[in-house]
């Protein structure tokens, strides 16, 4: 077994026998600058026995071959621009988090995949553990918060990519669709997709040359679409504009200014020609670079040492939401194997993602969110061979490259009830039919955090319910029932823990724990089939049937001719894409309370409060009526038996299920038990859950 001694003295050991080779100076990572050095990092404290951490900041030069078939499936990497020995260049940026010693590491490096640039710095848990983490950037659409910044100054990770032209030398173009929703006035607007500003420009600012249209309602699925209308191109402009300088503005190619500004009661949806696209999926082959250079080299081609040469035995990447999406993408496109043939990953880590990342496609949009038109769950969304009857494709997974190439890593996925209702996690299950349970593989593990909300909730225990939330993503709208609390952090943490050792030293982690169709726990998205109970709060709400079909559909896309739905890579030529088809949706069983079975053990969610919503409901603006993006919610509990019945609620009150503040305390400490005897829960967060249910004013 690999030990930090044997890595201090001696390269011949079997364990880390590759990590001793330095890397020839191939297309790969070639050159690294350390921009910025912390040491000691986190205010000079010091972490389990890894003693102190440092931090460095710096970019990653790197080139590709873009004749290598690893690489060659690049969208558009022919048409990317090329150094004189013919590579396709590329730089990313990255924070490296490691202890000061690395003798007294654990040698186990998590390479985080940022989240929309955002730079992630490891958590206390894991420099308690002596980890090492790398932040490394990948997203090149140069928008919003990928914006390419001057270091040392940048604060986020990002990469930067060529962008493809034309043989001739001409700007590749493409038709690209944009959406405006919930803004009113006569000030200009941006396109937003999800958070971020659209990243592309259009070809010209002649509004003749596209199509701005208003929508006054549509449904979830787009099955079913309101009056539209056309507005004429003399209407708006590509421009900024505001009261103090009105229509027809100051030219710009990021804003759209209307004669009459904005409705708020319409959507806006523009289609256009765009040029230049990046050629995004290098960001896949960034990410597979630095894993492998920081894992294997001893030093870049111009003499510049890894800083943590000989110090890596183990890789695992993590990556929540967006992030984890790219995950799934990246190991399905076969970026889990670098040039030199080697595995890079031991394994991964994809939380709260429900299917893959369009990023390798030309004009792609990898922050959007898998809205009606987004391609996003292309099948295949599983793991292992099975087929799509809506597209007559056979079996394909999402490990069948690394399979051929045996460069799978360990497979670890968590996520929670908002991926079933919004993120569409139902279809990497059960399948487009909803019908079987999709088989998983020995070194695969899955665990499903039930009634919780993308993400998690803030936790705690609390008779006060969270604030009401809007809706996730730019201009949603509001909610209607208070914010879902259940947390993920303490299973997150028990989770961490038991990939480690299961990477480190073999030892397998917790059987995986998710709802099946087999087991009766994984059914339609029907009050009926889920056995949801009749609630007041529901019945009073602006959607009186949710739960009933309330679910965000999966649905078969035709983008045209050039794409490749498989490996959701390729040119969009259909904008709008055709609707096809929906693959029947599958959500969690429930108990009488409405909350979700079929689950690993949460604290909060087995001493419940109230019903906890992987689902909300948006009660403003154009979405009024239906899901409320990506939010779930909370239905409290009456504190009395009086209250409930003056309400017509079913659900037994506080005082019934607990009798008092220490019986409410009981019920969380066996919850905590329960939780930690069967492996997700860690003794040092059971005993801060247990003091935070004394602390809490439940029943006091």
């Amino acid at each position: 077994m690999f030990t930090r001694l044997s890595l201090r003295n001696s390269c011949s050991a079997a364990a880390i026998a590759l990590t001793c080779v330095a890397v020839p100076a191939e297309a790969r990572v070639t050159r690294i600058v350390i921009d910025a050095t912390v040491s000691p990092a986190f205010t000079g404290q010091s972490f389990g026995t890894a003693g102190q951490y440092e931090t460095l900041a710096g970019r990653a030069f790197g080139e590709l071959d873009p004749n290598d078939p690893r690489n060659s499936i690049i969208t558009d990497i022919n048409l990317a621009p090329r150094n004189a020995s013919g590579r396709v260049e590329y730089t990313a940026t990255f924070l490296l988090v490691k202890p000061i010693d690395m003798s007294r590491s654990s040698h186990l490096l998590w390479e985080d995949v940022p989240n929309r640039g955002g730079r992630i710095t490891i958590a206390t848990l894991d420099r308690n553990n002596g980890d090492i983490g790398l932040s490394a950037g990948w997203q090149a659409d140069n928008s919003g918060a990928t914006v390419q910044t001057p270091a040392p100054n940048n604060t986020n990770d990002y990469a930067i990519v060529p962008v493809a032209i034309n043989p001739d030398g001409s700007p590749v173009t493409g038709r690209v669709i944009g959406r405006i929703q919930n803004v009113s006035g006569v000030s200009s607007q941006p396109i937003i997709v999800y958070t971020q500003p659209m990243p592309y420009r259009p070809l010209t600012l002649d509004t003749t040359q596209a199509t701005l249209t208003t929508r006054a309602s549509e449904t979830i699925d787009g099955s079913v679409i309101g009056a539209q209308t056309t507005i004429p191109s003399t209407e708006w402009a590509w421009a900024s504009c505001n009261a103090a300088n009105p229509f027809p503005g100051t030219p710009s190619s990021t804003q759209l200014c209307l004669r009459n500004g904005f409705d708020s009661s319409v959507l806006y949806q523009l289609e256009f020609t765009a040029r230049d696209p990046y050629v995004l999926g290098i960001g896949f082959a960034a990410f597979r670079d630095m894993g492998s250079f920081f894992k294997n080299a001893t030093q870049d081609d111009v003499g510049t040492a890894n800083p943590v040469a000989s110090g890596i035995a183990w890789v695992i990447g993590r990556g929540a939401s967006q992030s984890g999406n790219f995950l799934r993408s990246l190991t399905h496109l076969g970026f889990t194997q670098d040039e030199a043939g080697r595995k890079v990953y031991d394994a991964i880590w994809p939380t709260i993602a429900g299917g893959r990342l369009p990023l390798n496609v030309r004009f792609g949009l990898p922050d959007a969110a898998a809205r009606l038109y987004d391609p996003a769950r292309e099948t295949p969304t599983w793991w292992v061979d099975w087929p799509d009857p809506l597209r007559a494709q056979g079996p394909a997974g999402i490990l069948d490259r690394c399979t051929a190439s045996n460069t799978c890593p360990k497979v670890v996925e968590t996520f929670g009830s908002t991926e079933f209702w919004y993120l569409k996690i139902g279809t990497s299950l059960a399948g487009v039919l909803g019908d079987a349970d999709i088989p998983l593989t020995r070194n695969i593990r899955r665990y499903y955090i039930p009634s919780t909300t993308h993400g998690g909730g803030g936790g705690g225990f609390s008779q006060t319910p969270p604030a009401v939330p809007s809706g996730s993503g730019t201009n949603w709208g509001l909610c209607t029932f208070p914010g879902n609390p259940v947390p993920h952090t303490e299973t997150r943490n028990a989770i961490t823990n038991a990939l480690r050792a299961w990477v480190i030293s073999g030892t397998p982690p917790p059987p995986s724990r998710y709802p099946t169709v087999a087991g009766g726990n994984l059914v339609a998205p029907t009050k009926a089939a889920m056995g949801f109970p009749t609630l007041p709060q529901v019945l009073a709400s602006v959607y009186p049937n949710a739960p009933d079909n309330f679910e965000s559909p999966v649905i078969e896309y035709d983008f045209g001719p050039l794409f490749n739905t498989v490996d959701e890579s390729g040119i969009i030529s259909i904008t709008p894409p055709t609707i096809l088809s929906y693959a029947k949706m599958v959500v969690p069983r429930v108990d009488a309370d409405g909350n979700e079975l079929g689950g690993v053990p949460v604290v909060l969610r087995d001493a419940p409060l109230g019903t906890y919503l992987g689902w909300n409901v948006t009660s403003t603006g154009f979405r009024k009526g239906q899901i409320c993006s990506f939010t779930g919610g909370m239905i409290p509990f009456a504190t009395t038996m009086a209250q409930r019945l003056a309400n017509g609620d079913p659900r037994p009150s506080l005082q019934e299920r607990y009798g008092d503040h220490a019986g409410y305390v009981a019920a969380v400490t066996a919850a905590a038990d329960n939780a930690m005897a069967q492996g997700f829960l860690l003794a040092a967060d059971r005993a801060t859950l247990i003091a935070a249910a004394q602390a809490s004013n439940v029943l006091q």
